[in-house]
């Protein structure tokens, strides 16, 4: 079924359609932090989660000059 590189250029294109390019990569570090998850329950040793990373949407307050 996967056996064409243009089946997997398509699902790209339709996934980009669907989710944007910002959603992206929110959505694949919520996978990859599922998959780490599920490989540690099935190790039996769990580690302790990691902190979420600061993300902003504004800009940082610039400073302004006394005259």
């Amino acid at each position: 079924m996967w056996d064409s590189p243009m089946h997997l250029l398509i699902v790209a294109i339709v996934i980009l359609v669907l989710f944007g390019g910002r959603k992206i990569p929110e959505l694949m570090r919520g996978l990859g932090e599922g998959v780490r998850g599920f490989k540690e329950g099935m190790s039996g040793n769990p580690q302790p989660p990691a902190p979420p990373a600061q993300t902003s949407t504004t800009a940082p307050p610039t400073e302004e000059k006394k005259s």
